[in-house]
């Protein structure tokens, strides 16, 4: 039987069923209204509690069959259009994925209130931001795993759930470990969101509307963070820094409310995958021991074993895990190609399916589309290789006796838990490396800036928020632009754009002062968030659509985990390099307030230097298919003058 006769009997049997459905309700209806009947006849007790158990029974059904019923591309996107059920969920996953950046930053403004009533330092206050984002980054390679093994719904609905006892626990945490545990379940709960969402955008939307969608969610990315602090600052002032938590608790309910009532599932699942937790294990000890040897700079010398101890154990973990990762993967490519090679249909290492421009999603024999194929990190699983060999073998004519057995699913090795293999793309990899300096030099000023709004100029924690916020609004506005530009213009000069303008605008913040006017650093954060927004989103959703269709649940798991590495990597260092040279200055014979100001501005010029290499790397990088280029964006605009000044003669 081929895949459309199966098809048709499924819709029969869909048919058949909702059919009985129909019938069964109609009997329960006449039922009820017979018991009614009776009831008041015989003047018996109004059975109206038992006839809503009824309806309440029915309507619970009807929205599970909804809700659980997988969405394909077809289905979601109609006629140029998302259909309402996919709007819906797409709605939900966006503001779910807001709150879970919104989170990470959010407690920027509130550090020095914190750092006071637990007597602690800066750099081990800063913690609540770095391991929230180094949890996040651990977290996104197991998107591939998590999308194969469960659905839209078990994923978004648990992941909820484990953010809103994270919550409690912050909330009501009366030590600093206690409410650093709390951020770290928070991070559990939100790090896979952001890849869950890229991922169903990119399998919904044709390649010609993926800029202005990316463009569009990747708000809930860039600017949620940046609005953080703002709120964060006014709840910290009017009701105390617990505030924040005891807010978040209430949306973590709100936000499991919603997914179980109004969010689909995406894509088809594998209960036999398995996921690699070993290298999970790697990733934690590599990059939390070098972050951990890195804070305690502060405290001891680089001789004390409580620096270099940690530092060489991360290393060598993170050295353990990238091998690991590129062993695997080459393994299991060599699996897959001889298991083709054996059925006597060999395909090339790293199959290309051709995204078209009108958006097309190319049905497999399984009748899976290859979009949801990719969400198992760029390779299909056993058990879905076993589906298209079960389906071509009944079609395919026989072999001979001489030919060669097929591997049994399980014999297939374990697939890689992040396939570095995509980084042999070099389009992917520039975009990845300016993806990673953005968020070093974004979230490390995210901290360092209300320091010196509260401790060196004396402002309040919502003061601090005001002054951030400016910079919210603009990369919210770049943001939406960007991938509207990116859809008109290509990657290369909208990136240009946002690069020098991100350069301009940390130059200009690194010119504080004692007397400097306060409003220099909202604008000076406005310029900077403004080139965020253009530069960002475009790369990242060009340095994409650079892979083949298969590898792009892949591509984003290590676009994500790298960026999320580095922003969590970002805040410790600079915040070390800060206090580093604001002990320098102070032996100099500067007073603290002086020194640290110093150590602000040198640390912000530090800044400046990585966004000024992601200029080179934008300028000379970003190139080939869908970048584009300055002199057509120019011409492009020429033409449009020329076009309206001929109009007005």
């Amino acid at each position: 039987m081929d895949s459309r006769d199966s098809a048709e009997e499924n819709n029969g049997s869909w048919n058949v069923a909702d059919q009985d459905a129909e019938c069964n309700a109609t009997n329960q209806v006449g039922g009820e209204r017979t018991g009614q009947r009776n009831c008041a006849e015989n003047g018996e007790q109004d059975s109206k509690p038992t006839n809503q158990r009824i309806r309440a029974k029915r309507i619970g059904k009807k929205i599970g069959k909804d809700v659980d019923k997988p969405l394909n591309s077809a289905e979601a996107y109609v006629d140029g259009h998302l259909s309402r059920t996919a709007l819906i969920s797409l709605i939900i996953l966006t503001f779910i994925t807001f709150v879970g950046n919104f989170t990470q930053l959010q407690l920027s403004s509130a550090l020095p209130t914190i750092v006071e009533d637990f007597h602690i330092s800066v750099t081990t206050g800063q913690w609540l931001t770095s391991v929230f984002q180094l949890v996040m980054g651990v977290m996104v390679p197991l998107t591939a795993y998590l999308t194969r093994r469960f659905t839209t719904r078990q994923i978004v609905i648990t992941s909820m759930i484990v953010f809103t006892i994270g919550s409690v626990l912050a909330w009501l945490g009366p030590t600093f470990v206690i409410v650093l545990l709390g951020r770290i379940l928070e991070a559990i709960g939100t790090g896979v969101m952001w890849p869950v969402l890229q991922i169903t955008v990119f399998s919904i939307y044709p390649l010609s509307r993926r800029g202005f969608a990316m463009g569009t969610v990747g708000m809930a990315m860039s600017v949620a963070p940046a609005i953080g602090p703002v709120i964060g600052g006014w709840q910290t002032d009017a009701n105390g820094w617990r505030s924040i938590f005891m807010t978040l608790t209430v949306i973590g309910v709100a936000s499991v409310l919603l997914a179980f009532f109004g969010l689909h599932n995406f894509g088809a699942t594998d209960r036999n995958t398995k996921a690699d937790f070993f290298s999970v294990s790697l990733s934690i000890f590599g990059f939390g021991g070098l972050m951990f040897g890195f804070t305690n700079i502060e405290a001891h010398a680089f001789t004390h074993p409580l620096v270099w101890l940690p530092i060489v154990i991360g290393i060598a973990g993170i050295i353990w895990f990238v091998m690991r990762q590129i062993h695997m993967a080459a393994a299991y490519r060599a699996w897959e190609r001889a298991d083709n090679a054996a059925e006597g249909a060999p395909i090339p290492a790293v199959p290309a399916v051709p995204a078209s421009e009108t958006g097309a999603v190319v049905e497999t024999t399984a009748g899976t589309t290859a979009e949801h194929t990719a969400t198992g990190g760029g390779t299909a699983t056993p058990a879905q290789e076993a589906a298209k060999r079960s389906n071509r073998g009944t079609t395919a004519p026989a072999t001979s006796s001489k030919s060669k057995q097929v591997p049994h699913p399980s014999s297939a090795p374990r697939p890689a838990l992040l396939d570095l293999g995509v980084l042999r793309n070099t389009s992917f990899t520039v975009g990845t490396i300016c993806a990673a300096l953005s968020f070093f030099a974004f979230s490390s000023i995210m901290v360092i800036i209300p320091l010196y709004i509260q401790n060196d100029r004396g402002y309040s924690a919502t003061m601090s928020g005001l002054i951030m916020l400016p910079g919210a609004i603009g990369q919210c506005i770049a943001q939406f632009c960007g991938g509207r530009l990116l859809d008109r213009f290509g990657a290369r000069p909208v990136a240009l754009v946002g690069s020098a303008t991100l350069l301009i605008g940390t130059i200009m913040m690194s010119m504080i002062g004692t007397d400097t006017w306060i409003w220099w650093v909202s604008i000076s954060q406005f310029t900077r968030q403004i080139g965020m927004g253009l530069v960002l989103m475009p790369v990242t959703t060009w340095s994409l659509n650079c892979l083949a269709r298969q590898e792009v649940s892949a591509g984003s798991a290590v676009t994500n985990t790298v960026r999320q590495i580095a922003g969590a990597i970002g805040a410790p260092v600079m915040v070390i390099t800060m206090e580093t040279l604001t002990r320098v200055f102070q032996a100099g014979g500067l007073n603290a307030t002086l020194a640290n100001i110093d150590g602000v501005k040198w640390t912000l010029r530090i800044s400046a230097c990585f966004v000024f290499a992601q200029l080179l790397l934008v300028m000379f990088g970003v190139h080939g298919q869908g970048a584009g280029s300055a002199r057509e964006a120019a011409q492009y605009a020429i033409n449009r003058m020329r076009l309206h000044g001929g109009a007005g003669d």
